[in-house]
């Protein structure tokens, strides 16, 4: 099975991750025109190479209108002003839920969800996945600001987290995991760095108060290493990406990429990334339980009832659900006491993820209790392969094991070639047979 390991053992920052990913594709420089071709108002990208402690890698590089975005003072519309010194330097300084103590003054523009989801699903190329992705990492970043500004997630406005080159790296790293289409991602115990950050209304802790709650459940640690060293970014997308926490799992690794930040410190300042198969490893005990780690997962199953929800209130709670880190959500309608039909929502997840699924039914349902069942599942390992057709490139994705082998095609690219061609899904899908 492809899998994925995200090294955050200094931090982790958007430019940093779009970095390390993308010295994994075999074809960088490719991969960097298509990112320059979405049209994203004014941006674009380009890498550098970067030596951190002797260790080459690449350092990303975003310009809007011809200018690299770097620390700025903002204005909130809901009030917050803060000035802020970093120790920690990363390419761009957009990945904090609190600005920057400089000279100089500038005046942005403060996108809501609402005008960052119209630019994501109006204006950029992307597959619908990779739009569903981006806005559940800007909804992990809301959710958090919400709760430390005291406001409703629809009057949030994003400062630093909405300015274009923030767009910038989260679009960037959907789309990249998209690409690599890992079927397991492990992210290792992520360093926050440690001390204090000052802002106008105080000497805050590191982390952020905005970084700590989008990190929660995740596990963390300081260090002697002075400075913030996970962003609210870079925290969004690990815990969004990150199938499970924990140290790198037997693999052969394929591909290796480091992605650096700016300042130096004793220790290499990058983030590493390692994509290899978790199928093969040195025989023996070793291959038995890469096995079972490719065949079998613990997985709990949170169920509740319901009688007093509308379907409307019902979809809304699942897309949070799956926004939460769900591995499933499904319903199936019920009979309930004094002969009332009810509908009983399931979630799956893993034991990472439950505690923040239980919260996010308790706070979208109307449910009082909820019941937890633990159990193993048994699963075929999956990967996706890129396939070049005469309707244009699809994505396969691919199951196997146990003596079985399955193959299908992308919903989402049958979709486009028969709109493309104004034929069906069916004929669509028969022509990549043919």
């Amino acid at each position: 099975m492809k899998a994925l390991y995200v090294d955050c053992g200094m931090g982790a920052a958007g430019d940093m991750l779009t970095a390390a990913l993308l010295e994994l594709l075999p074809d960088p420089d490719g991969f960097l025109e298509e990112l320059n071709a979405l049209g994203i108002p004014g941006v674009k990208y380009q890498k550098e190479a970067s030596v951190k402690c002797g260790i080459t890698g690449t350092h990303m590089r975003v310009t809007i209108h011809g200018e690299e975005e770097e620390s700025h003072d903002h204005d909130h519309d809901h009030d917050h002003h803060h000035d802020h010194d970093h120790d920690h330097d990363y390419d761009h300084h957009h990945d904090h839920d609190h600005d920057h103590d400089h000279d100089h003054h500038h005046g942005h523009h403060h996108a809501s969800m609402g005008d960052i989801e119209h630019i994501v699903r109006d204006h950029l190329h992307l597959p619908q996945k990779v739009q569903d992705d981006v806005m559940a990492v800007y909804g992990l970043i809301a959710a958090a600001e919400s709760q430390v500004h005291g406001k409703p997630v629809t009057e949030i406005h994003f400062h630093e987290v909405g300015t274009m080159d923030a767009i910038a790296d989260v679009v960037a790293v959907c789309l990249l995991i998209d690409k690599l289409a890992p079927s397991e991602i492990i992210v290792s115990p992520i360093h926050v760095g440690s001390g204090q950050v000052h802002c106008a209304h105080g000497i805050l802790p590191v982390p952020a108060p905005a970084t700590a709650l989008i990190l929660k459940d995740v596990p963390i640690y300081g260090g002697s290493i002075r400075g913030e060293l996970c962003t609210p970014t870079g925290a969004a997308l690990l815990k969004h990406f990150a199938t499970k926490f924990g140290s790198m799992p037997a693999m052969r690794v394929n591909a290796i990429g480091y992605g650096m930040g700016k300042k130096d410190f004793e220790a290499a300042n990058c983030v590493r990334a390692i994509l290899g198969e978790t199928e093969v490893t040195a025989g023996g005990q070793g291959e038995e339980a890469c096995r079972k780690q490719v065949d079998r997962e613990d997985i709990f199953e949170l169920s509740c009832n319901v009688d007093d929800m509308t379907g409307e209130e019902i979809g809304f709670a699942m897309e949070r659900l799956f926004e939460a880190g769900a591995r499933d959500v499904y319903t199936v309608p019920i009979g309930m006491k004094k002969n009332r039909p009810g509908i009983l929502i399931r979630t799956l997840c893993t034991e990472e993820k439950k505690e923040g699924i239980v919260e996010t039914i308790f706070k979208h349902t109307t449910t009082i209790g909820i019941r937890e069942c633990a159990m193993k599942r048994y699963v075929l390992s999956r990967s996706v392969e890129t396939v070049e057709t005469p309707g244009g490139t699809i994505h396969r994705k691919i199951s196997e094991g146990y003596g079985t082998k399955r193959e299908k095609a992308e919903f989402e690219d049958l979709a486009r070639i028969a709109r493309e061609q104004g034929i069906s899904l069916w004929e669509a899908r028969e022509n990549l047979n043919a």
